[in-house]
């Protein structure tokens, strides 16, 4: 039975409601005033509330705006009773939140009218929410681009084909099209995107049924053959696959010959978990294509243990630290209703004394391989934590910093210990910190990772997600986890107005987060329209080169005090 709440102080009122409402099969819950409203609320849940605007101690509209804060309110029907029938006060109470006014007296058909109404519409809402979970599921499944499975799909589905084929020798590939940058360069992204979109049907057409394609990103592809019993069979469908590249590809009125050279790595040989087996497959992959391309390649132990420049950065990389040779970099996120800078995000990089500025994205998996990472990602937290109350002290109080968490670190059992000891050390207060994670630091064992979490978040720190949407981003995440924020990542966001499904999946996952109460934060903004697109959607915040590039610690300090903000744009208006 529907639960409907009356909070109306005057009795006749109050009791005509609830026994017109017990007549009608609904259940009825008096509140003699606003106050024991809000409590009642609280308890009981209800499915509807009916509250009087003018009451003593505390009216209509201060019941609804403090309801309206609480996330289990947030869609609950509204419906207010007033004698006053002005227009200024139907607007008032509109804006707050309300759903419907009923003006007194009314009669038993307004009422019920007005309920039916309420409900039919919740229950509209409702199937709107759960279309809207179905899209966004299954455009978090697919890529937007080819229509194939993406990476979380491909995890899925790895699993599930294990489960059933646990003995038996599967093969994983990686397919990555050869020179295909140069396609991009010589005729355009759009032809390179065309291209892509021929290059799946052709690999979908190239293998069984039973087989399983997804598109990993950029010019590269995944397969799962779930049945090789020999090697001889895997390279059968590799040859096979070549051998459909032979033909050239028909885009645009032109003509486009292109290769592709292949990875293979075998479960259970070479790995039991889809990360590993695609890093193989992967390392096999860049391999056939040193050997000049358009062939296929198995992973080897001799493939992991890297070049001579390989073992010479990792060897510079363990006295990095104590040469003074890694700072932290600072990118602004700024508020996108102030246009203020209200946070920044710590970023590490290398300034090697004789290459001179190494990319994190080749020297951060040497550290997570080596465990540097360890040490490396204490004294950024402490360095960024450090710098941060400086700034506070400056005359920024309420500025926070984000700082990324390896899988490392977070894996530590005294990570918790850690950071109160930063926090005393350096003085910031735990509020002030917002630590990223990726989901691929949590998936493995979910339960451990709450447990964690919220050992965390119990020390005050905030948690965000990064990179949501490129790895293994799903809605079971979302609620499972005791996220504040969400970020998402630069691939949706760059040149989101000239691709409508990057826009539909963009907005999915913003309404969506919202939805589930939590902060968004949109990387990588580099132009106005991308701005304009977080701002009329809602984001929160944003950080990107539009406003700045990361910086070091000195020069984010002179752009602090220069006071630099987004004034330039009519943020009200975008």
């Amino acid at each position: 039975m529907k639960k409907i709440l009356v909070i109306e102080d005057e009795e006749l009122v109050r009791e005509n409601i609830l026994e017109l409402l017990d007549a009608e099969g609904l259940t009825g819950i008096g509140a003699t005033n606003g106050y024991k409203g809000i409590d009642l609320a609280k308890v009981e849940k209800p499915d509807l509330i009916i509250c009087d605007v003018m009451m003593p101690g505390l009216d209509g509209y201060t019941v609804l705006k403090t309801l309206r804060q609480e996330t289990t309110f947030a869609t609950t029907p509204f419906i207010f009773l007033t004698a006053k029938a002005a227009k200024a006060d139907f607007r008032q109470g509109m804006e707050l939140g309300a759903d419907d006014y009923l003006t007194k007296p009314f009669t038993r058909a307004e009422l019920l009218g007005a309920i039916a109404t309420r409900f039919k519409k919740q229950q509209q809402y409702r199937s709107e929410l759960e279309q809207a979970k179905d899209q966004l599921d299954y455009l978090m499944h697919h890529d937007s681009l080819t229509n194939l499975p993406n990476q979380l799909s491909l995890r899925e589905q790895f699993k599930q084909i294990k489960s059933t084929h646990s003995q038996q020798l599967m093969t994983i590939m990686c397919v990555g099209l050869d020179r295909f940058n140069q396609v991009n360069d010589d005729l355009g992204h759009s032809v390179g995107d065309h291209l892509l979109q021929a290059v799946a049907q052709r690999l979908v057409n190239g293998v069984t049924f039973e087989d399983y394609v997804a598109r990993l990103g950029s010019g590269q592809f995944a397969i799962i053959l779930p049945t090789t019993p020999h090697k001889k069979d895997a390279v059968f469908v590799a040859q096979t696959l070549l051998e459909q590249f032979s033909q050239t590809f028909a885009i645009d009125d032109q003509e486009i010959f292109v290769t592709a050279s292949i990875g293979m790595a075998l479960y259970p040989r070479d790995g039991r978990d889809i990360e590993q087996l695609l890093n193989q497959a992967n390392k096999a992959m860049f391999q056939a294509k040193q050997q000049g391309g358009n062939c296929h390649q198995f992973y080897s132990i001799a493939l992991s243990k890297g070049t001579s420049d390989r073992v010479a950065l990792k060897t510079s990389l363990r006295y990095a630290l104590e040469r003074d040779e890694l700072q932290v970099y600072y990118q602004p996120q700024l508020d996108l209703e102030t246009g203020k800078i209200i946070g920044t995000e710590a970023l590490l990089r290398w300034e090697h004394p004789e290459r001179g500025l190494i990319s994190p994205i080749k020297f951060i998996p040497l550290a997570e391989e080596t465990g540097l990472i360890l040490p490396i990602g204490e004294w950024v937290l402490k360095t960024a934590c450090q710098q941060t109350r400086h700034w506070q002290k400056m005359g920024y109080p309420h500025l926070k910093i984000a700082v990324n968490l390896s899988g490392r670190q977070f894996q530590q059992l005294d990570l918790r210990h850690r950071l109160v000891k930063i926090f005393t050390e350096t003085g910031l207060r735990p509020e002030y910190l917002e630590l990223e994670l990726t989901e691929s630091m949590l998936v493995e064992n979910t339960d451990v990772a709450i447990r964690r979490l919220q050992a965390l978040k119990a020390l005050g720190v905030e948690i965000a997600i990064d990179d949501f949407g490129t790895g293994y981003s799903s809605l079971s995440y979302l609620q499972q986890f005791p996220f504040d924020t969400l970020k998402i990542d630069r691939c949706f966001i760059r040149n989101i107005q000239d691709n409508p499904s990057q826009a539909a999946i963009t907005q999915a996952i913003i309404e969506m987060a919202n939805t589930l109460d939590l902060k968004l934060v949109a990387e990588g903004v580099e132009t106005d329209a991308e701005l304009s697109f977080v701002v009329q959607h809602h984001c929160h915040k944003m950080q990107g080169y539009l406003f700045s590039k990361p910086l070091p610690a000195k020069a984010f300090e002179s752009l602090l005090f220069s006071g630099k903000s987004l004034a330039g744009v009519n943020l009200s208006s975008v």
